[in-house]
């Protein structure tokens, strides 16, 4: 990816070095989170998220995922308790950690200047989502988590949350490497923040309190889904820019590809449980991801109708 030298975003939380209290932790890596909404196909490149702003607040008609342990490996589940922590350590400013700090910068940039254009061709203000570096521990509107959480979004406080160690993770122990892979896990996240700007997330956590588990596992993978298709449509808006090098579609492709649910079961204990997905299958990941790669529109991301 062609990041070096682009602008960053301004909403960059760097938290690395502080420390924090784990009380109340639960779930794993790989619980769900995140959220989803019925959408309408939409005409032209990227003016789809009209019709779904359009649906959400005058329709209604909403399909979400949980917003109560939104913590995942591309999105997750955890939540728990814990107090603002503090300390006087400072994060790394050179090296391999400074230069994925301005990575992260960048990307985030670049995803901003995309939804902000959509939400702009409807009238809306986009309301930018803030990105925490963390190491090791964190505390959130939805409750403190490790790095062994992955990357996740929280609702409470419309924030992502990263350790950068997570990509060391990625390319080692999931087999998926390159700097767009990592871009991808962003793009991801931040479609995390506009399922729950429109409403959904808030709308499933109500929701979910009358369905089953395997209702709610079956309902989280349309969630994850789609922000996989919002990711691939923020890579055509990064190709559109000129910002993507030869291979970079692959590597994310090879990530979604990777963190499938059936994939992760089978590295993990030899065998997939389909009724316990909650993510998706590689083979839908990857779909969904080139589906909004290739059609650059987000009212192309309705992963409510019919089979996913």
């Amino acid at each position: 990816m062609k990041w070096r030298g682009r602008q960053q975003s301004s909403n960059i939380e760097d938290r690395r070095g502080q420390g924090g209290g784990l009380g109340g932790l639960g779930g794993s890596p790989f619980g769900r989170g995140g959220g989803g909404i019925r959408i309408p196909t939409g005409g032209g490149s990227r003016g789809g998220i009209g019709s779904l702003i359009g649906i959400v607040v005058v329709l209604g008609i909403i399909w979400v995922a949980t917003g109560t342990n939104p913590i995942d490996i591309l999105t997750g589940g955890s939540s728990g308790g814990g107090s603002a922590a503090s300390s006087s350590s400072r994060p790394p400013t050179t090296g391999e950690q400074a230069e994925l700090r301005d990575f992260v910068g960048v990307v985030v940039k670049e995803t901003e200047d995309l939804w902000t254009e959509v939400f702009q061709a409807s009238n809306e203000d986009y309301p930018e989502p803030t990105v925490v570096l963390f190491s090791n521990q964190v505390n959130t509107a939805c409750g403190a988590a490790d790095s062994s959480t992955g990357p996740f979004y929280c609702p409470g406080d419309q924030k992502v949350y990263i350790d950068l160690s997570f990509y060391d993770q990625l390319r080692e122990q999931f087999g998926a490497p390159g700097d767009f892979a990592q871009a991808y896990v962003l793009a991801h996240e931040v479609g995390h923040h506009i399922q729950n700007i429109t409403g959904v997330l808030p709308e499933f956590n109500q929701r979910r309190q009358s369905m089953s588990q395997e209702e709610a596992n079956a309902y989280s993978v349309r969630v994850e889904l789609q922000a996989d298709c919002y990711a691939g449509v923020w890579a055509n808006y990064a190709g559109q820019e000129d910002l993507l090098d030869n291979g970079d579609i692959e590597e994310a492709v090879n990530a979604a590809i990777q963190i499938g649910d059936d994939t992760l079961q089978e590295r993990m204990q030899g065998f997939a449980v389909p009724k316990t997905f909650n993510h998706g299958t590689s083979a839908q990941r990857k779909t969904w991801f080139e589906r909004g790669y290739t059609s650059g529109n987000p009212g192309d991301c309705d992963t409510f109708s019919g089979n996913v």
